[in-house]
C-alpha cells in the first residue's frame, strides 16, 4: 500500500488542495506535480524500491506548498520520508543522516549546507523548483544499527526523530498502513471532511506525517500561512473562509491578543497541541473569538490518541476523554502497578497505528510495548471522574520549548566539551509564551569563562533553542548518593 496513491484516488480532482498566498493548487494540478517529481527523483538516481530494500530521502524543506509536493514525491517514489528540521544544526543533521542512513537528501528552497558543497559531481536540479538532489554514499550493513531487509519488511513511509539524535531520540519507524490507521483514529475527533478549510502554522518537518497527510486524505483545503504575525493569520483565515485551527499555544496567545476585533464566524474547531495549554491562553481565545481551545495530545510513537472536544470550555487543561478506539491506563513508573483511580501515574497507552520500530536502536513494536500492548509514554498523568485525562508532568527531565523537546543532557554533555567547564546542569524555567526555556548551572575551572562564550560553543553544536538564556555560575551541582545529577 501506498497512502499517496489513497489520497488521489478518493479526493475531488477539481477541490483546492494547498492555498498560500495568492498561490492555490488543485489536487488534480498537486497529483500531477507529485508524479513529475517522483519520476525527476527517480530518474536522477534514487535506488529504486524491493521487497527487501526501501531508500530513504532525507528532505529539508521550509513551510509552503514545494515541502507537499517534494514530502509526497518521495513516497510516491517508493521512498521512506525522512525530514530534517530547519533549527538543527550541523552536527545534529549529519548524526542523523549517518544513523538513518539515509541514501539521497533533497534540499528545496535555494538551501545549501556547506558540508554538502564538495559533493557537487552528485547534484542533480530538480523541475519547477529551487531543490537540489544529493545522492549519499552507499553505507555497509556493518555502518547501520539495523538490517535493510528488516527495515524493508515493515513497508516504511516515514522515520522522524523527536529532538536531534542524541540523547534519547530514538528514530520512529511508521509504515503506510500505521500511518493510515493513526490518521484514521486522530480524525474520529477532529472530523474533517472535504468541507473544511485548515489553517497551517506548525513546521511541516515535525507535524507532517499526520496533521497534513491527515487534511489530504479527507480532501481538504489547507491554507498555509507563511506569517506568525497574529494579524496576517486571521487575515488568511477571514480571506479563505478557515474553519479549523492547528496550532500551539505561542500562536494561539498571539491571535488571542490581536487587537482588530474581527471576528472569526466560520472557526469550527481550534486545536492546540506541541506544548502544554496555559488557563490563561484558553480563557483569552475563548473570550476573543467564542471558540474554546481543544488541547490535544499528540506523540510521534502514537498520534493524536487524545483531543478534548468535548469538553474544551468546560476543563481546558484536559486532553479529553479516550475513545473506544483507544485504552489508557495510569501505572506506578516505578513498579508498574496501576495506581488507584484519580490518582497520578505514567500515562500508558493503546492504539491503532503505534510506531512500528524504534530505528536506534532497532527494536520492533512488540519488543517497545509492555506486555505487547501498552506504549509508555513517560508522562505523568491523571483521570478525573468524567474520564477526563489530566497531564501532570514528565518523568524525565526533557525541556518542551516552543513545543520541540531538549533534552537537558544533551545540551550538558555539549558544555561540557568546553575547556572551561568541568560539570554542566541544564534544567527548563517557565516561559510566558514559549513553556519553558532552558538555563544552565555551570562549573567552571580557571579562568572562568564568560557566558557569551559558552552560549557559542552551544549554537555551534545545538539548534538555537537548546542553547540556555541564562548561565549560572555555582561551585558544586546536587547530586545523588551514587553521583548523578540531581534533577529537580
Amino acid at each position: 500500500m501506498n497512502i499517496v496513491d489513497l489520497v488521489f484516488e478518493q479526493c475531488d480532482r477539481g477541490a483546492v488542495a494547498l492555498v498560500s498566498g495568492g498561490y492555490s493548487l488543485t489536487y488534480s494540478a498537486l497529483a500531477e506535480a507529485v508524479e513529475r517529481t517522483a519520476e525527476a527523483l527517480l530518474k536522477a538516481g534514487l535506488p529504486k524500491r524491493s521487497e527487501r530494500f526501501v531508500p530513504r530521502v532525507g528532505l529539508a524543506c521550509p513551510n509552503g506548498p514545494e515541502h507537499v509536493i517534494l514530502a509526497l514525491a518521495v513516497l510516491r517514489a517508493g521512498a521512506c520520508l525522512v525530514p530534517v528540521a530547519s533549527e538543527l544544526a550541523p552536527p545534529e543533521r549529519e548524526a542523523l543522516i549517518r544513523t538513518v542512513g539515509v541514501h539521497a537528501l533533497v534540499l528545496a528552497d535555494g538551501m545549501t549546507w556547506r558540508e554538502r558543497l564538495a559533493q557537487r559531481e552528485r547534484v542533480v536540479k530538480l523541475p519547477e523548483f529551487q531543490a537540489t538532489f544529493f545522492l549519499e554514499p552507499q553505507r555497509s550493513a556493518l555502518d547501520l544499527g539495523f538490517d535493510e531487509a528488516a527495515f524493508a519488511g515493515l513497508d516504511p513511509a516515514f522515520i522522524r526523530f523527536s529532538s536531534g539524535t542524541t540523547g534519547e531520540a530514538k528514530g520512529v519507524v511508521l509504515s503506510h498502513a500505521s500511518l493510515l490507521a493513526r490518521i484514521e483514529t486522530g480524525n474520529r475527533r477532529m472530523g474533517i471532511t472535504p468541507r473544511d478549510k485548515v489553517v497551517w502554522i506548525l513546521p511541516m518537518a515535525h507535524h507532517f506525517a499526520v496533521s497534513i497527510m491527515l487534511y489530504l486524505l479527507k480532501g481538504a483545503t489547507t491554507l498555509l500561512v507563511q506569517s506568525h504575525l497574529a494579524e496576517d493569520i486571521l487575515d488568511a483565515a477571514l480571506r479563505h473562509g478557515g474553519t479549523v485551527l492547528y496550532g500551539a499555544p505561542f500562536h494561539h496567545a498571539l491571535l488571542a491578543r490581536e487587537v482588530s476585533g474581527r471576528p472569526w464566524p466560520m472557526l469550527r474547531l481550534a486545536v492546540s497541541t506541541a506544548a502544554a495549554l496555559p488557563m490563561a491562553t484558553a480563557l483569552a481565545f475563548d473570550d476573543r473569538y467564542g471558540v474554546p481551545l481543544s488541547q490535544g495530545f499528540g506523540i510521534i510513537e502514537v498520534g493524536l490518541p487524545l483531543l478534548n472536544t468535548a469538553a474544551p470550555r468546560e476543563k481546558p487543561q484536559s486532553v479529553g476523554r479516550p475513545l473506544d478506539d483507544i485504552a489508557v491506563a495510569f501505572r506506578d513508573p516505578d513498579t508498574g502497578e496501576e495506581v488507584p483511580e484519580g490518582e497520578v501515574g505514567e500515562l500508558f497507552l493503546q492504539a491503532k497505528g503505534m510506531l512500528d520500530a524504534y530505528l536506534n536502536p532497532w527494536r520492533l513494536r512488540q519488543d517497545v510495548l509492555v506486555d505487547g500492548r501498552w506504549f509508555r509514554t513517560g508522562d505523568l498523568a491523571r483521570q478525573d471522574s468524567d474520564g477526563c485525562v489530566h497531564l501532570v508532568g514528565r518523568i524525565k527531565s526533557v525541556i518542551n520549548v516552543a513545543g520541540m523537546k531538549c533534552f537537558p543532557e544533551e545540551v550538558e554533555a555539549v558544555l561540557q566539551t568546553h575547556p572551561g567547564v568541568r560539570a554542566a546542569y541544564v534544567s527548563g524555567r517557565e516561559h510566558p509564551h514559549y513553556g519553558a526555556v532552558p538555563v544552565a548551572d555551570v562549573v567552571t575551572c580557571e579562568p572562568q569563562p564568560s557566558a557569551a562564550s559558552l552560549a557559542e560553543h552551544c549554537r555551534n553544536a545545538l539548534a538555537r533553542y537548546k542553547v540556555p538564556v541564562e548561565f549560572h555560575f555555582v561551585r558544586e551541582l546536587p547530586r545523588t548518593s551514587s553521583g548523578k545529577i540531581r534533577r529537580i
